[in-house]
């Protein structure tokens, strides 16, 4: 038996719109929140954390849910992913709203190369001391004495050879300036800050109600020996959703600096619509009751499943040996998800401020690497073993990590791209093994609840990163800190995963697959 590659496509979509979503949020919150609501990295971590804090309590409870749900008509888990995507949808179009409030609230310091707006910016802070993206503190009356001087800088200068850059006074100090107006004016006037979060975590809840429930069904309609190769389309459903967010990115400018104060109302549109367009065709197509019941039931003919008890109420007690495992598994999740977060919830600022990148462009090339390692993941799983993939995949995001330290603005720019390449490859090969081995372990009536630890461990580490690296940042005053604290935690979280002994394919099942082609 093959894959039903169609079938799982279609599942996927509900991934496809949990990433485009997810993609959109970690690219444009964390630049609202420095530069309209002037918070420092250490707060804009603590905010951005919020999602994590809710997923570690709120996605194993609703995974519990919806493996308890079995009498709904759509099956178990499609009742929460149709009603937790489309308030999801709903809300972030209305948090735009709130982002044009603020930066109304800001007018007078947020127009972008505009005389009377620097001026205004000078007025405010030239005797405030400030830090630049490199750590270097300064007082903006001392590296400007008169106003004339800083009102000339602008965003952009164009060379002899006609190519436009950022210049680097304007990163260095007008930036770092007009978040501190904007902080200012937030203190001043904390309530648009605070209906904000308010609809922030409106959004965040609405995003775990069904995410547990959507990468559930996965298992749900696919029998064990298959998963890799599920998860690998899965994963590159996924992939496709964040790559098509990085393309609307790169189409509204969202990381020019010209754009860092932009309203976001059309662009959320944009992601809204192609969240609920997902849905759309989720709902359309997918048959949920019956493909988990076809998978039921191949899986018994096959002797894959070791309990079959009545109504999807199966569980099995794991071993010493296997508990264990399960909680080395989820050590390393959450160890390279503590670095990988890091990364992409501040790399949209250390784009702009120290390498003087476009971060659409790089993501890009990374998600475009990831793409089409899914599908050879999985099949290299399949063949050597999830462990021995996932070790090599540790390798190659940390590798990408720790040589990423080094570069700054006017490195290579090929150099970064083959980097975030790589640690695309290796983020793929992670990811395509790692959740099959965590459900590996469980029957069918657990699914839900060892989705729900599987996602406790990665948010639970999401929770921590954004602080913590966010704290480093301010503790040293450099952002240059980000990718040596990346590649740290990812190589722990080889050493961890070095002395996982289960989740691979199981060989009894193996004994129950001799007449299965699960060749592609």
């Amino acid at each position: 038996m093959k894959l039903n590659y169609k079938r799982t496509i279609l599942v996927g979509f509900a991934f496809f719109l949990i990433s485009a979503f997810w993609q959109a949020y970690d690219a444009t919150i964390p630049v609202i929140l420095t530069n309209k609501f002037g918070m420092s990295q250490t707060w804009s971590g603590v905010i951005m954390a919020l999602d994590n804090i809710l997923a570690v309590f709120m996605l194993p409870i609703f995974g519990a849910l919806s493996d308890k749900c079995v009498k709904a008509k759509t099956g178990k888990r499609t009742p929460f992913i149709t009603i937790g995507a489309t308030i999801a949808a709903v809300a972030l179009v209305c948090l735009s709203f709130v982002d044009n409030a603020q930066l109304n609230r800001i007018s007078d310091v947020s127009a972008i190369d505009d005389p009377a707006a620097l001026s205004a910016i000078y007025d405010q802070q030239a005797d405030t001391e400030l830090v630049t993206p490199d750590g270097e503190r300064f007082v903006l009356q001392d590296k400007f004495p008169n106003k004339e001087t800083f009102t000339s800088i602008t965003s952009k200068i164009e060379l002899d050879s006609g190519d436009i850059i950022t210049n680097p006074d304007y990163t260095n100090y007008v930036a770092p300036a007009r978040q501190a107006c904007a902080a200012v004016a937030t203190a001043a006037e904390p309530t648009t800050l605070i209906i904000f979060v308010v609809l922030l975590l409106a959004v965040l809840i609405a995003m775990s109600i069904f995410r547990s429930p959507a990468v559930a069904l996965m298992p749900d309609v696919t029998i064990k020996p298959l998963r890799s190769k599920a998860n690998a389309v899965i994963n590159l459903m996924g992939t496709a959703g964040g790559i098509l967010v990085l393309v609307l990115g790169i189409i509204f400018a969202t990381s020019n600096v010209q754009n860092s104060m932009m309203s976001y109302t059309v662009y959320y549109g944009v992601i809204a619509a192609i969240m609920l367009g997902a849905l759309l065709i989720f709902r359309l197509t997918v048959r949920e009751p019956q493909w988990a019941a076809e998978m039921e039931q191949t899986s018994k003919e096959l002797g894959i499943e070791e309990n079959d008890k009545s109504e999807n109420k199966q569980t099995r007690k794991l071993t010493k040996s296997e508990r264990g495992s399960l909680l080395l598994i989820l050590a390393s999740i959450a160890l390279w998800y503590i670095g990988y977060n890091a990364v992409t919830s501040k790399y949209s600022l250390y784009a702009g401020r120290v390498l003087d990148m476009d971060y659409n462009t790089t993501l890009l090339i990374a998600q475009g690497a990831a793409i089409i390692s899914y599908l050879p993941a999985g099949i290299i799983a399949s063949k050597v073993g999830r462990k021995k993939t996932i070790l090599a995949g540790v390798v190659m995001l940390a590798s990408a990590f720790a040589i990423a330290s080094f570069l700054r603005a006017g490195s290579s720019v090929l150099l970064m791209n083959i980097l975030f390449a790589l640690a695309g490859i290796g983020w793929a090969t992670i990811n395509v093994n790692s959740f099959p081995m965590v459900v590996e372990m469980c029957s069918g009536g657990d699914i839900g609840k060892y989705t729900g630890y599987y996602y406790t461990a990665s948010m639970a580490a999401q929770i921590v990163t954004p602080v913590l690296s966010g704290w480093l940042m301010d503790a040293t005053g450099k952002m240059t800190v980000l990718f040596p604290y990346a590649a740290v935690f990812a190589g722990l979280a080889f050493v961890t995963m070095f002395f996982v002994k289960h989740g691979d394919a199981k060989p009894e099942a193996k004994k129950g697959l001799e007449a299965l082609d699960v060749d592609d």
